[in-house]
């Protein structure tokens, strides 16, 4: 039986799960940081999800109904994710960096693509990090039930995306975390601020974190100074961040409502994934 997101967000150990979650998450930035920020920011995140999805649900004679330029375009428009022009941007920028390339085979004008071996890694990855936080939870089997079947990924990955687009919850995140999702590696940055945050500090009113200098911090997201700053002062002005001393000379804090934010968020994700994962292994059993 999946776990609910209530459920999630009222275990007493999620606190210490995400935070290792987290930390797996910024490995895996570390090891391939343009790779991983793909799925650093809101928009960018979707969009991978939908043209993964295409090519799991393809059909095995005929490409032309997997992972397409017009048949992405179209999904990122119905699920109004992005415009049209955004979608194509994006699709070229995956394929010049070579997280995507062009099958062998050619409908006329049409040319079919497919992930790359790594980037087939890096979301197996993604994956593993959540079911291992799952199984944290409840004492699951999930981590090595997806290991034992290479196959798994392609039978998974679709359920996540579709509950992820249909999930309001993700789609319209709360104010702090917005702001964070729609920055370029938003979501590392808050991994990052989060993953430094000592659990049993938690359910005070301003949250230490690890973070002193923005610009080493900057640096490391290989984001602007300038534009993290400009963010970071919206989530000043919201009181959802702020310095225990001088401003960008001190440890940064977080509120416990943008603490809670984020948690949330996280009880969310991993429900649908969770979720997706049951749905995969009731089918294999049934089959």
């Amino acid at each position: 039986m999946a776990l609910v997101s209530e459920d999630i967000a009222r275990h007493p150990a999620l606190r210490r799960h995400v935070q290792a979650q987290s930390r797996t998450l910024l490995q895996t930035y570390e090891a391939n940081p343009r790779l991983a920020s793909v799925f650093a920011a809101q928009q960018r995140w979707l969009m991978a999800h939908i043209g993964l999805g295409l090519y799991f649900n393809r059909e095995p004679d005929d490409h032309r109904k997997g992972l397409t330029s017009a048949r992405f375009m179209d999904d990122i428009c119905r699920h109004s994710v992005a415009s049209r022009n955004t979608a194509d941007v994006f699709l070229k920028e995956m394929l010049h960096y070579g997280f995507i390339r062009h099958l062998p085979i050619k409908y006329g004008r049409i040319r079919p693509f497919e992930p790359t071996a790594g980037t087939l890694e890096t979301v197996a990855g993604w994956v593993m990090a959540h079911l291992k936080t799952l199984d944290s939870l409840d004492n699951g089997f999930r981590l090595a039930a997806f290991v034992a079947q290479p196959d798994l990924l392609a039978k998974l990955q679709p359920l996540v995306a579709d509950g992820l687009l249909s999930s309001h919850a993700v789609r319209e995140p709360r104010q702090t975390f917005s702001l964070f999702t729609w920055l370029d590696n938003g979501g590392i940055v808050m991994d990052w601020l989060m993953s430094g945050v000592d659990p049993d500090h938690a359910d005070l009113d301003r949250i230490p974190t690890g973070v002193v200098s923005i610009g080493d911090f900057a640096n490391w997201l290989k984001l602007s100074r300038t534009h993290l700053s400009r963010k970071l002062r919206d989530a000043e002005e919201l009181g959802s961040i702020g310095w225990l001393g001088q401003r960008g000379h001190s440890v940064m804090w977080v509120s416990s409502e943008f603490y809670q934010e984020y948690m949330t968020a996280q009880a969310v994700k991993l429900a649908i994934i969770d979720a997706a994962f049951d749905n995969c292994v009731v089918t294999s059993e049934a089959s």
